[in-house]
């Protein structure tokens, strides 16, 4: 099996690493990673500067693990398919994320957003994203968890251009229940913003680390992965709000 690993955290994260080690055990795993964080980059692409490639290798400086770009997410993703691989992949893994990528937050991930890219060339594509307590993190065990749920959504065969969206509980609060398959809790997030004032007197703002779902409805993915529960949804690019389509055909449209 030929696997394309990505992420959004970087190509030298600990959690692309470690899931990198438990994907060999599937196959060959080539990685093409931003060479630094875009955490929360979505769906954006660079039009207006280059994207610098190199080659990286393992600690030993003899073995190819594959490449950093100097973009986001999606774009590693389209030189990968595009000029970098001699071979088109038999699945796209982006992960895994330091952080949970559940909810409303599918919609601002660079994570879910390389997968999506992958998706959009009609490939497998699978995000995994691991919860934290306390910015612990169990990347080892994470990953093997992160394997395991990615073997048993390939052995069923799934459609080119399949989607999904997997996250794993806090490890430190316990063991893991079990596997949900579950929607997406689009309840908005509690945010906030930490007012400074520089040395200048200029104000500013830091975006605050903490975020709340006030509204963690029930048979979500929020809400399983308090209980402990993998969570994994099946996701779709197509924004097109099919339900009304119809109802809007029929509205009087005039143009001046």
């Amino acid at each position: 099996m030929r696997i394309l690993l990505t992420n959004d955290d970087g190509i030298y994260a600990p959690g692309l690493r470690a899931l990198r080690a438990e994907l060999l055990k599937l196959g060959t795993v080539t990685v093409v990673a931003p060479a630094t964080e875009q955490s929360a980059a979505g769906h954006s692409v660079t039009l207006l500067t280059p994207l610098l490639v190199n080659e990286v290798y393992e600690d030993d400086a003899t073995t190819f693990i594959g490449w950093a770009v100097e973009g986001r997410p999606a774009d590693c993703v389209k030189l990968a398919l595009l000029e970098l691989l001699e071979e088109p992949p038999d699945v796209i893994i982006s992960g895994m994320n330091a952080g949970s990528n559940a909810g409303i937050n599918v919609l601002y991930s660079g994570t879910v957003a390389a997968a999506i890219e992958g998706a959009f060339y009609r490939h497998t594509a699978i995000a995994v994203s691991l919860e934290y307590d306390k910015k612990i993190f169990d990347f080892h065990t994470g990953a093997k968890y992160g394997r395991q749920v990615i073997e048993q959504i390939l052995a069923h065969n799934p459609p080119p251009g399949s989607l999904f969206n997997v996250n794993i509980p806090v490890l430190e609060l316990g063991p893991i229940r079990g596997v949900k398959v579950l929607p997406q809790n689009v309840s908005p997030y509690t945010e906030k913003f930490d007012r400074r004032v520089n040395p200048r007197g200029r104000t500013y703002f830091w975006t605050s680390p903490d975020f709340t779902c006030p509204d963690p409805h029930p048979d979500t993915d929020v809400t399983a992965l308090i209980e402990s529960y993998i969570t994994v949804t099946p996701l779709q690019f197509d924004l097109t709000n099919h339900a009304r389509m119809e109802e809007i055909k029929k509205w009087e449209w005039k143009t001046e």
